[in-house]
């Protein structure tokens, strides 16, 4: 009989060496794998798209973004993943499917994607520029300020990409959620692209 094991894996466990990579000097660019997060698609259904910010507005306090956006509440960030659907991420169980599936029963159909993407937080001075190379969005703090969100490519990859809340020392953070199966190819694309301006790679479990 084959041994199973139900150990969850990061999807970068192969491709994810923490320290430093590329050039010498103060790293341009940080890449961070968040790690152990809860994931939830909410996609309204036909009809139901306002009662499903509404149900949301009453779960967490502020209605569902039905515009590009990332928004953050107490213990969750809603954000826009495409017409009438949004992400709940969040960590510490709180938010998970079966605690959602009651909050929008009858509205809403919902997806476990805690272990199918993987999320990636990208800073420092040269993030911007970073992925401007692999990325055909416009990052610059005008039109993608604090809280901006995309569903997008990169690299030919799907991502969802939002802004995150700016470092303490200022610089830009960019979260993005990729499918677990490209998340190994993603990560090579984006390691490459930052290597000439010094990139520090590590893990962490706290939400950027």
């Amino acid at each position: 009989m084959a041994d199973f094991s139900w150990y969850i894996r990061s999807p970068l466990e192969r491709a994810l060496v923490a320290g430093r990579y590329g050039a010498p000097g103060e790293a341009g660019v940080s890449l961070t794998e968040i790690c152990n997060f809860d994931l939830v698609q909410v996609m309204a259904r036909r009809g139901k798209a306002a009662e499903t910010v509404n149900a949301a507005k009453a779960r967490f306090g502020v209605g569902a973004p039905e515009t590009p956006e990332a928004v953050d509440t107490t213990d969750a960030t809603l954000i826009w993943s495409g017409p009438d659907q949004f992400l709940v991420l969040s960590r510490g169980g709180g938010q998970r499917m079966e605690t959602l599936a009651r909050v929008f029963a009858g509205l809403a159909s919902l997806s476990d994607q805690s272990h199918a993407r993987a999320l990636i937080s990208v800073s420092g001075d040269k993030a911007r520029t970073m992925l401007a190379k692999v990325s055909s969005i416009d990052l610059h703090p005008e039109m993608f300020p604090v809280g901006t969100a995309a569903a997008t490519s990169i690299d030919h990859t799907s991502v969802t990409l939002w802004r995150g809340k700016n470092r303490q020392d200022g610089q830009a953070v960019f979260n993005l959620l990729v499918f677990a199966t490209f998340a190994e190819s993603l990560w090579h694309t984006m390691l490459d692209s930052a290597a000439e301006y010094g990139v520090t790679i590590a893990h962490s479990e706290e939400l950027a």
